[in-house]
């Protein structure tokens, strides 16, 4: 089973400022992307995980990346290194989906054991590392492998959606 990976953040913005004899325009496009290919050293990844997910009411869930969760095809992951991680809030959402803070092993390379990202309906999150970088976002198993997801409020559920990319080793 071989794993190749295009990840990639994007804005494409445009500006425009009309002045008395023209229009001013400032146009921006704004990629930063990387292809991986199967494998476990810098430019590559081995183990992907994808679910569209939900969290009742003021629930939560631990993702534990070391062990816990299984591929498409039911393998169970142990990520050592995320090479990209997107997580999305559905926009029909009336709660927001809160990443971070696990109580206990927290997976702390990306936000620290504390640290959180709110993402209100339809927003998104996307974090991949530089195809040169072979240390990536470290995940230790048993002790730093954590990734909590909690819904921010009570009354309605919510639902995300979210990738990982990493290596096994």
């Amino acid at each position: 089973m071989g794993v190749t990976a295009s990840l990639s953040v994007a804005a494409t913005v445009q500006q425009t400022k009309p002045l008395d004899l023209t229009t001013a325009s400032d146009p921006l496009a704004f990629r930063r992307a990387v292809q991986l290919v199967d494998g476990t050293t810098a430019g590559k990844a081995d183990r992907v995980f994808h679910d569209r997910r939900t969290l009742a009411a003021s629930a939560s869930e631990d993702l534990d990346l070391a062990g816990a969760l299984t591929d498409a095809f039911g393998q169970t992951l142990t990520f050592v290194r995320v090479k990209g991680l997107f997580i999305a809030a559905a926009a029909a959402n009336t709660n927001n989906v809160v990443i971070g803070n696990a109580t206990s092993n927290a997976w702390a390379a990306l936000l620290g054991a504390t640290g959180t990202v709110t993402l209100r309906p339809g927003a998104c999150l996307g974090v991949m590392t530089g195809p040169a970088d072979a240390t990536a976002y470290a995940v230790t198993a048993s002790t730093g492998d954590v990734l909590k997801v909690a819904n921010s409020a009570g009354g309605t559920g919510v639902t995300y959606d979210v990738v990982i990319v990493g290596t096994s080793a």
